[in-house]
This record gives C-alpha cells, sequence and structure tokens, in this order.
C-alpha cells in the first residue's frame, strides 16, 4: 500500500508504520487519520501480519499533535464528528487483535500522546516528550485521552498533566508507567523491532487470546473479565500450538509453533 501522509511495509511479518509528516511535526490531519484507519483495517485482515510497529518520520516527532489549522475551524457540531473520528480510529488500534508497538522518537502531544496511548506496547527515545496541552487550546483532549490515559496511570497524575497540559520527560514518562523502556535514538527501532520480532515468534493464537484478554479489562468488572479469560483459555487449550508448546517443553527443545 501507498499513501501520501505515512510510510508502510511487512518485513518478517512485522507491519512498521511511521506518520510521514515531518515538516508539520507528522501532526494529524484529517487526511492522515483516514489514511491510518484505512492501513489498520487492512493489518487487522492480513493474516500474513503478526505485529504492528508505529512511529514518526524524523528525529523531532512522533506525532506532536492534530492539525491546528483544521482544530480552529471547528464548532460545536464539528467538534464532536472530529473528536469521534479521532476515537474511531484509536478504538480500531487498541482493538486490532494484533500487538501494536508505539517507538515514541520524539514529541508525542495531544493527539500524538492519545494515538501512544490506543497502543498495546509504549517505548520512546532518550529525548521523547509527552503531553496533552489540549487545554492550552480552549479543548480538551478528544482522541480518547482523558479515559486511557487515566486507566493508564495514577489518576491524580493523569489530572494534573490534562488539566495544566504541561510537558514531561521520557524519565518522568518512565516513573509514571506511561512507557516501558526508554532508549537513545538511534537503537530504538532497533530495540522495538527485536521486540516484535519476539512477540511474531510466539503461537499466535495465544497471542491473540491473551491480548484480548488484556484489552477487556477496561471494559469489564473484574468476574466478567476472569469469565473471559478462563474461556479464552479453554479455546488455546484446543490448539495444536498448544500440544506442540508443552510437547517442546517436556522434551527440552524450542517450540514449532504451526499457528493453529
Amino acid at each position: 500500500m501507498k499513501f501520501a501522509n505515512i510510510l508502510f511495509e511487512v518485513r518478517n511479518k512485522i507491519a512498521f508504520v511511521t506518520i510521514n509528516r515531518p515538516d508539520k511535526l507528522n501532526a494529524l490531519n484529517d487526511a492522515t487519520l483516514d489514511e491510518l484507519e484505512q492501513c489498520f483495517n487492512s493489518i487487522k485482515k492480513d493474516g500474513a501480519i503478526n505485529v504492528v510497529v508505529i512511529t514518526g518520520k524524523g528525529e523531532k516527532a512522533f506525532v506532536a499533535g492534530a492539525d491546528i489549522s483544521e482544530l480552529h475551524n471547528l464548532d460545536v457540531v464539528a467538534g464532536k464528528t472530529f473528536a469521534e473520528k479521532g476515537q474511531q480510529v484509536f478504538n480500531l488500534i487498541e482493538k486490532l487483535g494484533k500487538p501494536v508497538i508505539a517507538a515514541v522518537n520524539g514529541y508525542a502531544l495531544g493527539g500524538g500522546c492519545e494515538l501512544a496511548l490506543a497502543c498495546h506496547i509504549r517505548m520512546a527515545s532518550k529525548h521523547a516528550k509527552f503531553g496533552q496541552p489540549e487545554v492550552n487550546l480552549g479543548i480538551i483532549p478528544g482522541y480518547g485521552g482523558t479515559q486511557r490515559l487515566t486507566r493508564l496511570i495514577n489518576s491524580g497524575i493523569s489530572a494534573e498533566l490534562i488539566l495544566t497540559g504541561d510537558l514531561i520527560d521520557t524519565n518522568e514518562a518512565f516513573r509514571i508507567g506511561l512507557v516501558g523502556k526508554v532508549y537513545a535514538a538511534e537503537e530504538l527501532m532497533e530495540k522495538a523491532t527485536e521486540l516484535a520480532e519476539k512477540i511474531s515468534s510466539k503461537g499466535q493464537v495465544a497471542i491473540r487470546m491473551a491480548l484480548r484478554s488484556i484489552v477487556s479489562c477496561d471494559d469489564l468488572p473484574d468476574a466478567e473479565g476472569q469469565n473471559l479469560e478462563s474461556s479464552l483459555f479453554s479455546i488455546c487449550c484446543g490448539t495444536e500450538d498448544f500440544k506442540e508448546g508443552t510437547l517442546a517443553f517436556l522434551e527440552k527443545r524450542k517450540p514449532n509453533f504451526k499457528n493453529s
């Protein structure tokens, strides 16, 4: 697939999606959201793709936010449509059914931070910055940021970040649990690829079931979540991968998963 605002390639069952507007600090305009939606819908249907890595083009920004020139013209009705469209795209990413790794290589602000939050795993370069500065524009996060950030980290810290619009560096992002790993800029994509390859090497039925159970935590009470977990566990027990994985363990060898 070829796009105007993103780059897309697949290597070794890993899809690499790069926001490609470095002159605009990879800001998410309407056209870029459309392309992300098209791209991730295609990834979802492609059985040859196991894992996704998403990043931003250039050294300055992952995604520095929404396109302010488009924001400026919103009214009450258009604002609702604008927010719902972004939520739809980011919900698609979160519920893709395949692991999505955010390799945050620079500014992840506003919609960029929300994009990272929609991913299942976040890692960042040492010079990355995170923030939800929407209040400085007289608005609030609209692509799921108030919800995902608050669920991910301490609610008081989330409130402080959203209500002040302050930016934080990667050390603070790591401390509060917003990112899991921090690397030098030149190592980031290598480490993201290594992690994607490691996940891709596992039995993909188990990966999909585990991810489904993890994502459900935000939607289900604990009892219902545990019931879903036991149901998905039982599905795994009926797979060839389960037979192979347990036999390989007993025979002290690496498993040869067939993803079935």
